[in-house]
């Protein structure tokens, strides 16, 4: 009792102490964040801080008197030693036996006291026995225990407490769950260091992975340093030091991270890229950012750090659960098969024979068995890659080894991110070695240039892989028929290589495709589609998502670029792999429905004879399915006459004719309705909704619309906007919900009603409720760029009153509304629109006609107030 009154402080002796300690703790932070900034050693300060903390705590521990009974211990980061200036500082309170009331409001003063000092505390009040029961039901608790280090009071007790928490770690099972953890938190980043964003902590290849191996070393009782791993015969020498030149990167990032950020923050966000690589002392070059230099730094450290992690991890792992002593089974002259791992025969087998570096990759395809390879193996062909020089590459057994590869049936994908990973494929493809680690600012690739090629690899190889037949089978059939699939996969190594250097990537991209091609033998029927595919792999997205696909015309253009179904095919493939593989905000089914729309119609065009139809023969065709359709609805053979009499040869070419005996059923008893008719229905292409509007023709009606879905918290992906001939809007919207919500069917009479009522009304338009404006959008922003420009292929009768305005810009709330606006006050009338965003980059193309857009002068105008009103 009498300790327990000796804790407590009256409230003068408190604000004393607290502001004591504060300006001790300010005043110490200050110094070491100096001395840092000159001398910038990461490891120093780390130390220092933790120094500074544990006397302040140990001080204030001896002030207030606590107990000889108790022991005050520092765990997780805090325990190994390590504070960094934004942490948590983790602290263990060790009693013998349960506190009483007494000590209970001691220890509460106590952490209150820390709180009040501007320590962030972390802190439990256990047991040992306590402690025992945690560890073994959480793996949090027990990794963050595996680091507890006394810092006052009872050493017995401590002392306790480390051997029988030692005595009760399994290795074993702290190994297996640590992998296990690992293994789930790659998966959270999608197996990748490469995202352009990464957690400088938690992404693959940052501390954590440096952490982990140091936490299962000291479970095991190996240590807690790269020298002790050094000596146990984990690592080398040279991959010890290379460690810590690693280690100390990624803390002088982190460390940098926190002070620029002022607070706890891992992310290394655009908005903190050029700061840090600033700080860092990386320069910015006429063609390349200062951001870009040190994320090309960090990417090769994080590789380096996965790459470590798998040696040390396989080779701690073999001395946690050592193996029946068995003999090696020999696979050839320079390789064996040991515990289902490929092992070289000696430590110079790659240096004997050069040409044994492709092999390992091809025996690890063919070899189904293998389930990895060994530290060894791993080792020697991260030192090779020097020895891939010309004479390698012209190596004529070089050359077909690499093929072999692309061509197995098996592994490509591990083959190719394998030999990435020991920089065996940009030695092997210098121009591919350009662009690892290299970011992309278009704001809608989520990866680096060379991580972005390996995920278009992937997309592609999911598509012939049974197992993932049914995320698109439609692409898994045409891939199950395609001849010699591994000529896509060198398009997709070609496809972006010549990013970064200028000019159209795709033309130089194809020079280089055409290079590999020829030094590697391909006939020439293989060589012109690969070239082609890398020359031409954007143009199916761009017709798909920004031309009139229902144009003849259009259609007819495309099926000259594409030449037959063969390449046909292979440029479909490669679109959705590639649009896929940007990042998983870009791709949609309605995206995915546009392709596949354009592959079907170009096919049964290249099928026919490559002629283009006739505009009559089309709407034939469409009107007859329409018909067909109605009858299936019951709907009178006549019913349609009406309706079909005010539309015009352009609707039946916008429209299919799914659509247009939607729109006839609706229609074909009302169409002089005077109220206005409104009718939402779940997109039967994939998600979204689509929804019509039929009313008498009203001034901004396209505004209003556009006003409302944006209201309602739905993007419009595509608009067919139409006038009958009796004076009627007939306009159709495709909408994607970007509020989060996931309940569009709920959303459909909403909208109706809604709708409806407000076009009765005839309110002025309602603006969009005003947006966040995204951080890329902020840091990277758009140029905009606006062009009029008449369309010269249609229909005969239409060439020169139809115009087609393009804009690029930066998306943000209300893009379409702004250009709705500025459309209305020019009283132009809109046939089409065509809505395209890639990330945060909207790319969108309308169908115009009338006011004075017939007039130059008038039209530079527009294109003026639009440039104006799109900058930020």
């Amino acid at each position: 009792m009498d300790q327990a009154i000796r804790m407590k402080l009256d409230y003068a002796d408190r604000n004393l102490l607290v502001n004591r300690y504060k300006s001790r703790l300010q005043t110490g932070q200050a110094a070491i964040r100096e001395r840092y900034q000159a001398d910038a050693d990461a490891p120093r300060l780390l130390h220092d801080r933790c120094t500074l903390i544990d006397e302040l705590l140990c001080e204030l521990w001896t002030e207030l008197r606590f107990p000889q009974s108790l022991a005050l211990l520092a765990v997780g980061g805090y325990g190994s030693g390590k504070l960094w200036p934004a942490s948590d500082v983790d602290l263990l309170l060790l009693l013998t036996d349960r506190p009483d009331a007494a000590l209970t409001e001691g220890l509460e003063q106590l952490v209150g006291l820390f709180w009040d000092i501007g320590l962030v505390i972390g802190h439990s009040v256990r047991t040992v026995e306590e402690c025992l029961t945690e560890a073994a039901g959480d793996l949090t608790v027990k990794t963050a225990l595996v680091e507890a280090r006394l810092l006052i009071g009872n050493e017995e007790l401590c002392s306790k407490f480390t051997s029988d928490f030692r005595a009760s770690i399994d290795p074993q099972a702290f190994f297996h769950a640590k992998r296990m953890e690992q293994d789930e938190r790659y998966l959270r980043f999608q197996d990748s260091p490469y995202s352009l964003e990464p957690n400088c902590k938690e992404s693959p290849g940052g501390l954590r992975d440096l952490q982990s191996i140091l936490w299962i070393a000291q479970a095991a009782g190996y240590g807690k340093s790269w020298q002790d791993l050094e000596r146990h015969g984990f690592i080398t020498h040279e991959e010890a030091q290379g460690l810590e030149r690693r280690e100390t990167f990624l803390q002088r990032l982190r460390i940098q991270l926190h002070f620029h950020v002022g607070r706890r923050e891992d992310r290394l966000l655009f908005d903190y890229q050029t700061a840090l690589a600033e700080q860092l002392g990386f320069a910015g070059t006429p063609t390349r950012r200062s951001s870009e230099h040190l994320m090309q730094e960090y990417y090769q450290t994080a590789k380096t750090v996965t790459q470590l992690n798998t040696i040390l991890l396989q080779n701690i792992g073999s001395a946690i659960f050592p193996s029946p002593d068995q003999e090696p089974l020999p696979i050839n002259e320079r390789f064996q098969s040991a515990n289902q791992l490929l092992d070289v025969q000696h430590e110079n087998v790659f240096i004997d024979m050069p040409s044994a570096i492709l092999e390992a990759f091809l025996i690890m395809q063919q070899h189904a068995e293998l389930k990895g390879m060994t530290a060894r193996t791993i080792r020697s062909l991260w030192r090779s890659a020097n020895l891939i020089d010309n004479d390698f590459r012209e190596n004529p057994e070089n050359k077909t080894r690499f093929l072999e590869i692309l061509k197995q049936p098996q592994g490509v994908l591990h083959a190719l991110r394998r030999m990435n990973q020991f920089d065996i494929l940009g030695c092997y493809l210098p121009n591919f070695g350009a662009i690892v680690g290299q970011m992309q600012h278009d704001l809608f690739h989520a990866y680096t240039v060379d991580q972005h090629t390996l995920q278009v690899l992937r997309n592609l190889r999911r598509f012939s892989e049974t197992g993932f037949g049914h995320e698109y089978p439609f692409c898994s059939q045409l891939i199950s028929g395609f001849d010699r699939p591994w000529l896509l996969y060198i398009a997709a190594l070609f496809h972006d290589i010549a990013k970064g250097r200028g000019g159209a990537h795709s033309e130089l991209g194809a020079v280089d495709a055409q290079d590999f091609c020829d030094r590697h033998g391909l006939n020439a029927e293989d060589s012109e589609l690969v070239v082609w595919l890398v020359r031409q792999h954007l143009i199916m997205s761009n017709v798909a998502q920004k031309q009139d696909i229902s144009d003849p015309d259009v259609l007819g253009t495309f099926a000259a670029t594409v030449m037959d179904e063969r390449h046909l095919t292979a440029l479909y493939l490669f679109t959705v792999a590639d649009i896929r593989g940007t990042s998983p905000k870009v791709w949609n089914s309605w995206k995915g429905h546009l392709l596949e729309q354009l592959f079907e119609q170009t096919r049964r065009l290249l099928r026919s004879g490559g002629k283009v139809p006739v505009t009559q023969g089309v709407i034939e065709d469409r009107q007859d399915e329409a018909m067909r359709l109605l009858r299936y609805y019951a709907v009178p053979d006549a019913a349609h006459e009406r309706l079909w009499g005010q539309l015009d040869t352009v609707y039946f070419l916008r429209h299919s004719a799914e659509e247009i005996a939607w729109h006839t059923r609706a229609l074909y008893y009302r169409i002089d309705s005077k109220q206005p008719i409104v009718k939402a229905r779940i997109n039967p292409h994939g998600d979204g909704i689509e929804v019509m509007a039929y009313t008498q023709d009203q001034r901004d009606l396209f505004a209003r619309l556009v006003g409302f879905f944006s209201r309602a918290g739905y993007t419009i992906m595509d608009a067919k906007i139409h006038t009958t001939s009796h004076g009627y809007a007939l306009d159709s919207f495709m909408l994607h919900d970007v509020s989060g919500r996931d309940n569009d069917r709920d959303m459909i009479s909403y909208i109706e009603h809604e709708l409806i009522d407000r076009l009765m009304r005839q309110a002025p338009p309602e603006a969009p409720a005003t947006g966040r404006i995204s951080r890329q959008v902020k840091h990277f922003p758009i140029q905009p760029l606006v062009t009029i420009q008449p369309l010269v292929t249609l229909q005969p009768d239409e060439k020169g009153l139809l115009f087609v305005l393009s804009i690029i810009a930066s998306d943000r709330p209300g893009l379409l509304y702004t250009v709705a606006m500025a459309l209305a006050a020019h009283g132009a009338n809109l046939h089409t629109a065509k809505i395209v965003t890639l990330g945060e980059r909207a790319e969108d193309t309308f169908l115009i006609s009338g006011g004075d857009l017939d007039v130059r002068d008038s039209r530079i105008k527009l294109e003026t107030e639009l440039l104006e009103l799109l900058k930020f």
